[in-house]
């Protein structure tokens, strides 16, 4: 928490919730990983029970439909604390991609939507995935995929095949980007985002695709689905049609802000790790590990560059605030990549400080090692952040790039 930034009310809740993570999280989060989640889950159901007493259940949402009612940079601030574990905003009922969700759900789901669907997600009764990455086409181009949902009648007839569709696995609905309007001139104005209950016929969970030797399951997985004339209403339609791709940006944007915090709270658990071991590990000789000159550079460059990237995250948050998503485009980009590369070296270095004892599933830091390193290819690659911020900063200076 940034004191300059701190609010009373967050100020009350982050130190709510620290207790809470250190009693109730951290001394079980390596069992818990460890064990498959089917078996943990009835664990993390009472942990959410007891999260709501904090009054940081929902943090993300105004007190009007049952959250915490912080900013997005006061919800940033308190996303970097819970992301120092892996287990800290499932706890809270604001794990991705749950709470890009719940907003779409809010703004653009009817009355009956959000009876059926909101109601229960917002209780933490139920989970949801969100599924438009395709393995045919790049992911970082969304306006071009192969799923379609074809109007017959009252209903969309949905066909198609997706994959990294998190938390899938146990998930009771999805929000499906398909192709309602392929002849739209405008290839923003395509597609469309319909709800699909995950127990319809055709919705297959092919599986839970492996992440570097590890399946994951149930909320922390990543499936590969096929839809096969998969039949829903047309009232589960979110917006209107031709609008997937808007809401896919207005849902971007602010979900920018909670991965980079979170990024910023396992680079901060890294960090702390690492000079820990650097204070107590003997070298030889009498030596301490935290001595040798290598290991203060890495303590140093990673304190700034995980400040740097903390003030970077919130400038955005707030200027988000103030004047909109659009204004702050080009700073959505900035933190994606940038943060991400510091996320990369701030585990690496800790990992390595660790020595072996850093590749073994007996430190966290194994598990955000492989799980972290996606940080830098969903949600856009770096390279197409990088390349989208150059050509608006060239063209400032004349130059117009065409995009590849």
């Amino acid at each position: 928490m940034v004191e300059a930034f701190a609010t009373p009310l967050l100020k009350k809740l982050y130190g709510a919730v620290r207790e809470f993570l250190e009693a109730e999280i951290y001394p079980h989060e390596l069992r818990w990983l460890r064990t498959p989640f089917r078996e943990v889950e009835p664990e993390i159901r009472a942990l959410r029970e007891k999260a709501q007493a904090t009054g940081a259940w929902n943090p993300h949402l105004s007190a009007e439909h049952g959250g915490a009612g912080l900013s997005l940079s006061e919800f940033g601030q308190l996303g970097e604390l819970l992301g120092t574990t892996p287990f800290g905003h499932l706890a809270f009922n604001c794990q991705a991609p749950d709470s890009g969700n719940t907003e779409l759900l809010l703004k653009y789901g009817s009355p009956d939507i959000r009876r059926r669907y909101l109601e229960p997600l917002l209780a933490g009764d139920i989970r949801s995935c969100f599924a438009m990455t395709e393995p045919a086409y790049a992911g970082s181009n969304p306006v071009r995929m192969g799923t379609t949902a074809v109007s017959d009648g009252d209903h969309y007839i949905i066909n198609g095949h997706k994959w990294f569709t998190s938390s899938a696995d146990g998930a009771s609905f999805s929000i499906v980007m398909a192709v309602t309007s392929p002849e739209a001139e405008n290839p923003y104005q395509r597609a469309s985002m319909i709800i699909v209950p995950t127990e319809t016929p055709g919705f297959e969970l092919v599986r839970n695709i492996p992440v570097m030797g590890h399946a994951g399951e149930g909320w922390h997985s990543h499936a590969e689905i096929r839809l096969k004339e998969v039949r829903v209403p047309k009232t589960n339609l979110l917006g209107n049609e031709g609008e997937g791709f808007r809401l896919a940006q207005e849902r971007l944007g602010p979900g920018r802000i909670h991965h980079c915090m979170r990024w910023i709270g396992i680079c901060e658990r890294a960090f702390d790790m690492m000079c820990r071991r650097a204070a107590t590990r003997e070298m030889g000789r009498g030596k301490m590990l935290g001595e040798q000159q290598m290991i203060q550079a890495w303590i140093a460059e990673c304190r700034a560059e995980i400040d740097a990237a903390r003030y970077m995250v919130l400038h955005t948050a707030i200027r988000i605030e103030k004047e909109g998503q659009r204004a702050a485009s080009t700073d959505i980009s900035t933190i994606k990549f940038f943060v991400a590369g510091v996320l990369q070296k701030a585990i690496d270095r800790a990992l390595q400080a660790h020595g072996a004892l850093g590749i073994t599933d007996d430190t966290i830091l194994s598990y955000f090692y492989r799980e972290e390193r996606g940080a830098r290819i969903y949600d856009g690659p770096d390279e197409a952040h990088k390349a989208s911020l150059a050509r608006k900063i060239l063209k400032g200076y004349g130059l117009k790039v065409k995009q590849n």
